[in-house]
């Protein structure tokens, strides 16, 4: 779960995007840098360390990095050595005015010196809590804080630790019970009164060995009973999964990212949790940036202001750049829809190619490069440049829609299915399924606005096909899903609309070009 944490926040690493006004994007010079910096972080591996710090937020509230000098390194020397947080405490037995948890303050209450020990005091050569008081310009600090006035970290699956603790138990009940079960343990009992004479005696709390494919015979009058465990295992998923869960939030994970499991999960339900996880992340990525990524820079700059060429010459002083940082970017969910939404933010000039590459992790500069070099190359090799695939048949729905498209005969009687299965069952749908579904179901001509809708329909909800009971035979069948599904045409219905949509797509195309 940690390393998941770590991977989604940091990925591969941040990569330096400058912006100096008054210097176009493309200018070497800013490249140069970009590129210089790029290498020098992959040289002390920033990634791997920034990743280090994201879990060690997230289990001791906080981390320290402190600013060093790598001599092995060529040109900008800089580097940074992670400190965990116990290793910055008190001295011992010493208490003044001002300082607090390893920590000076100035007259304003900020931050002045840090004391780090000089042994963690975990490890074996640890022996007292003599250490060094450090500047804070010296010492990078990134910590959960939770109260005003708070210096120091709580960490945040500290609300959890019991809830690991209860997982721990259950599990460990749960194998118990079930190796009980493979052992088959057995009670020796007798049903005849106390001091029946009839009886074999046998001494109380005896045992005896049970040997594995042999018929054993007992003592007269004695009965055996096998032991069953009466631990209720068919629970234990979803305890677990309700664990988890709790643990998750703690951390603003979804139960789909912390157990890698989406199986369950509807297209509408993940995209509603990744919404509110990816804000989480772009929170993180911010603090993350303003207090290590940007002071580290401010002085990997200072640094090679002092080294010859590292800088180039042309650009305006340091003090005026500007700069961003690009984040590895986000899958879609849902990859068609997402692209067709981005074309039309760059139509209605609503947002930049510079903000979009930046949602993925790209630099729109190398984009545009490359695929400016991809068309001459295909304009060279006499190969057709395929024109922009239009959002969305805006041209064909003002045209078609009047006549409107007939679903087939199976598209119908599936939705006549889905209503009556509704009807029985009381599940499945929402009330703009049902109304679809009695369109269908009568016949009824479709827009091609309505067609694009049960396109769209369908391919967020083709992973309600993994649930269970979407199959006859299956238990539960038929499920929610089978029949949300069904009220929307099934699978007849689904390949009537994406055929039509598919040809007007086709027919808007072929009209661009005339046109043009």
């Amino acid at each position: 779960m940690l390393s998941t944490l770590a991977t989604d926040l940091v990925g591969t690493g941040p990569r330096l995007q400058l912006i100096i006004q008054g210097v176009q994007p493309e200018d070497t010079n800013v490249r140069g840098v970009e590129h210089n910096v790029h290498e020098w972080a992959r040289a002390i591996d920033l990634a791997a360390k920034l990743r280090v710090m994201r879990r060690a937020r997230a289990v001791d509230g906080e981390v320290f990095a402190r600013k060093k000098t790598n001599r092995n390194l060529e040109g900008v020397q800089l580097d940074i050595e992670l400190l965990e947080a116990d290793q910055v405490a008190n001295p011992q037995w010493i208490l003044q005015l001002g300082q607090i948890d390893g920590i000076k303050l100035d007259e304003s209450g900020n931050v002045a010196e840090w004391h780090i020990l000089e042994h963690h005091p975990g490890s074996l050569t640890w022996t007292s809590y003599t250490g060094q008081w450090v500047s804070s310009d010296r010492i990078l600090h990134w910590a959960n804080k939770v109260r005003p006035g708070q210096h120091r970290g709580v960490g945040e699956i500290v609300p959890a630790l019991e809830l690991f603790a209860m997982l721990r138990r259950f599990t460990l009940a749960t194998v118990q019970a079930a190796e009980t079960a493979a052992d088959f343990a057995a009670l020796i009992h007798t049903n005849a009164p106390a001091g029946d004479s009839g009886t074999a005696a046998m001494p109380a709390w005896d045992t005896m060995p049970i040997v594995r494919g042999m018929a054993m015979s007992l003592p007269d009058g004695w009965d055996a009973t096998q032991m069953r465990p009466e631990h209720p295992t068919s629970t234990y998923s979803d305890f677990e999964k309700r664990l988890l869960n709790q643990i998750a939030r703690c951390l603003n994970m979804p139960f789909i990212v912390a157990a890698l499991d989406s199986s369950q999960a509807s297209y509408s339900s993940m995209r509603g949790d990744y919404l509110v996880y990816r804000k989480s992340v772009n929170c993180l990525r911010e603090d993350l940036e303003r207090n290590v990524l940007d002071p580290l820079l401010v002085d990997w700059l200072d640094e090679a202001a002092l080294i010859k060429g590292l800088l180039p010459d042309g650009l305006p002083p340091v003090v005026e750049w500007n700069w961003r940082w690009i984040w590895q970017g986000w899958e879609h969910v849902d990859p068609t829809k997402e692209a067709d939404a981005q074309t039309i933010r760059l139509a209605n000039n609503t947002t930049t190619l510079a903000d979009e590459c930046s949602k993925v992790g790209t630099d729109w500069r190398e984009i545009l490069r490359q695929r400016a070099a991809e068309k001459t190359l295909m304009r060279e090799l006499e190969l057709e440049v395929a024109p922009p695939t239009p959002a969305a048949p805006a041209a064909a729905e003002r045209t078609q829609a009047a006549d409107g498209y007939v679903p087939p005969k199976d598209a119908q009687a599936e939705a006549a299915r889905a209503l009556e299965w509704r009807r029985e069952f009381n599940r499945g749908g929402t009330a703009v399924g049902v109304a679809r579904a009695r369109d269908i179901a009568n016949g009824k001509a479709l827009s091609l606005d309505t067609i694009g809708r049960m396109v769209s329909y369908f391919a967020r909800h083709e992973v309600d096909k993994k649930g269970q009971g979407f199959s006859p035979g299956e238990k539960g069948y038929p499920s929610a899903g089978r029949i949300a599904w069904g009220l929307w045409g099934g699978d007849p219905g689904r390949r009537f609309a994406e055929s039509v949509y598919e040809r007007a797509q086709a027919e808007w195309s072929t009209d661009n070009e005339v046109l043009s």
